[in-house]
């Protein structure tokens, strides 16, 4: 047991959850406002030997080396890998310290977002951002059946998405670090990513945060009267070439601004962007609690 646990942050544990936080430690402290720097977030921690946070705040090395109680550390957001994790995973591993993350709790409504927003596009339903009314992006509606869709990045989401793109459907192209046996058994195409952006009418980016594959090249390879979806926490893009083809016949969806990359292109007329993190579902709380919870309980085992 801990003796002192901290959540620096709202961490979105359902109620139920975070009353189960007390059998983990003597003292459990619930902070509900995201704290405003590192020297905030190392008087929250304090004494503590347990931390909590989510995705707004980091904990770098500044922080650790003031907080020499710390023994772990849980990630209630996704952590995929050290370089994209808000939290200096391996100074902490030097320091002896534990990090745990969760994964794979926010996918169902992000597949909903994509199948939501690319069949308002494809049909034309709704208004414009400047309040005109939407037209279909043909001309004429249009089903997704026969759609030519290139996922970049097939791991739990992107594989999720591939496979509802596919029940409606579309023929579905694939650019990974490697061809996967499982995409191949379904019909799915490997592509190297230039020909997978030149041959796919509506790319769909489920990258990891801070990953960045999209440069001039891959924007000229993209070409003109295209879709251009991205699922990650960050841009998928270089800024330059970002801009540049957003002034031809394209769209750009993004669910958070975090992911379109700042607030620059919100008004852009050929960009969409929810400003919601569209994985942060009732159910994907649930989720996110159980595993917040199972991590910590796999700790004190």
């Amino acid at each position: 047991m801990f003796t002192k646990l901290v959540a620096i942050e709202p961490v979105s544990l359902i109620p139920s959850a975070e009353k189960k936080l007390h059998s983990f430690a003597r003292e459990v402290v619930m902070f509900e406002d995201i704290p405003a720097g590192a020297d905030e977030i190392a008087a929250r921690i304090g004494d503590a030997d347990a931390v909590l946070l989510s995705y707004t705040s980091t904990i770098g090395r500044e922080v650790l080396d003031k907080c020499p109680n710390i023994k772990y550390i849980g990630m209630c957001c996704s952590l995929y890998s050290p370089e994209s994790a808000n939290v200096d995973i391996r100074y902490a591993g030097e320091k002896g310290i534990t990090v745990t993350g969760i994964r794979d709790y926010g996918d169902e409504g992000v597949v909903e977002y994509v199948i939501s927003e690319l069949v308002r596009c494809l049909h034309g339903f709704g208004s414009n951002p400047d309040g005109t009314p939407a037209k279909p992006w043909d001309g004429v509606p249009r089903e997704i059946t026969g759609l030519q869709a290139g996922i970049v990045g097939l791991g739990k989401s992107g594989g999720m998405i591939a496979d509802a793109l596919r029940f409606f459907g579309a023929e579905i192209n694939y650019f990974a670090r490697s061809e996967k046996a499982e995409a191949h058994a379904k019909g799915y195409r490997f592509l190297p990513l230039n020909e997978l952006l030149a041959q796919s009418e509506v790319v769909v980016t489920c990258l990891n945060k801070n990953t960045i594959l999209l440069h001039d090249a891959e924007f000229a390879q993209l070409g003109n009267h295209k879709i251009l979806f991205n699922t990650g926490l960050s841009p998928a893009w270089d800024e330059e070439p970002f801009a540049k083809w957003l002034e031809g016949d394209n769209r750009c969806y993004c669910d958070t601004i975090g992911a379109l990359g700042g607030e620059k292109f919100l008004n852009h007329p050929h960009v969409r962007c929810m400003k919601v993190s569209t994985g942060r579902t009732r159910q994907a709380f649930v989720r996110l609690s159980e595993k917040v919870l199972a991590n910590l309980a796999e700790y004190n085992r």
